[in-house]
């Protein structure tokens, strides 16, 4: 039992011509995606994401003396991880003395939790 298709040749499409129409269009503009980009990248780390559920819970500022003895990570360590997660904006930090508190900037993970769900 046989079926008959024709087929038709392929035809080249004039250059700059597109193959066909987008599906959808995004919704998050440029400058929106690459803020939520970077706040992804920011916590694609495992220890990250547990530095960010820690400050998360506390009350109010956390030391990094306080955070050392969560992780099995020295100091400066802990702190570059803080730092990527500043550099995202996901945490804010001030400096007391010699010690650094760091807290969530709610509204960064506002903007993404928004656009998640």
């Amino acid at each position: 039992m046989g079926i008959d298709f024709e087929l038709t040749p392929k035809q080249k499409r004039p250059a700059g011509e597109p193959c066909c129409e987008p599906v959808v269009y995004p919704d998050v503009e440029r400058a929106q995606a690459e803020r939520m980009g970077a706040i992804a990248k920011a916590l694609g780390d495992p220890v990250r994401i547990q530095l960010v559920d820690v400050l998360r819970k506390h009350a109010g500022k956390v030391c990094v003396c306080e955070l050392v003895p969560l992780f099995d990570l020295s100091q400066p360590t802990v702190s570059h991880h803080l730092k990527k997660l500043r550099d995202a904006g996901i945490v804010g930090s001030e400096r007391q003395g010699l010690w650094a508190y760091y807290y969530v900037l709610p509204e960064a993970m506002e903007e993404l939790s928004a656009w998640l769900t």
